[in-house]
């Protein structure tokens, strides 16, 4: 494997993980506020994103590279209101999606076509993490500050369950 596409697919755990780290910073604020259905789906995103580092790691693994792992930062947000941690939410999946899509360039300019094909599926996921994002936005936008639509909200968050993402299931 080129140097720089180890590089990049490595660090990418890293970012993967991370990205759990602040979901789960993001659960925590949720639970403290009382809100169990939205630390519930962010519990369930930051699974989510250890899988995503899983997947990278395997990657490396079935194509004979050996995974480095690095430390992991610290999540360092802080929120005021309901809305800013589905606001960063977003945020940080843009900054995962220009992730992926620096990887694709680069396995594209190596020709390393097993690379862009492998990065196809995260192409997709990242185009549904920006959508669930959005759409959490808006319906806090819509209905958070309406107790009882607050609470359905929540009840509709706390009902997501986990499922092993597809190239986890196919191991």
């Amino acid at each position: 494997m080129d140097k720089k596409l180890y590089d990049l697919v490595n660090t990418q755990i890293n970012k993967e993980l991370y990205s759990a780290y602040l979901y789960l910073s993001f659960a925590d604020y949720y639970k403290d506020e009382g809100l169990d259905g939205f630390a519930n789906y962010f519990e369930i995103q930051a699974q989510e994103e250890r899988d995503h580092a899983l997947i990278f790691r395997k990657y490396l693994l079935e194509n004979d590279e050996v995974p480095k792992l690095l430390a992991i930062d610290q999540p360092d947000k802080t929120f005021s209101n309901y809305l800013d941690p589905l606001n960063a939410a977003l945020e940080h999946e843009k900054y995962v999606t220009s992730l992926i899509n620096d990887i694709y360039a680069a396995a594209l300019e190596a020709h390393d076509f097993r690379l862009q094909q492998f990065l196809k599926w995260f192409i997709d996921e990242q185009m549904e993490e920006e959508d669930n994002a959005r759409d959490m936005i808006t319906k806090m936008t819509l209905f958070g500050k309406d107790q009882h639509s607050l609470f359905e909200l929540d009840k509709e968050y706390g009902s997501r369950a986990y499922s092993v993402p597809t190239p986890l299931a196919k191991a």
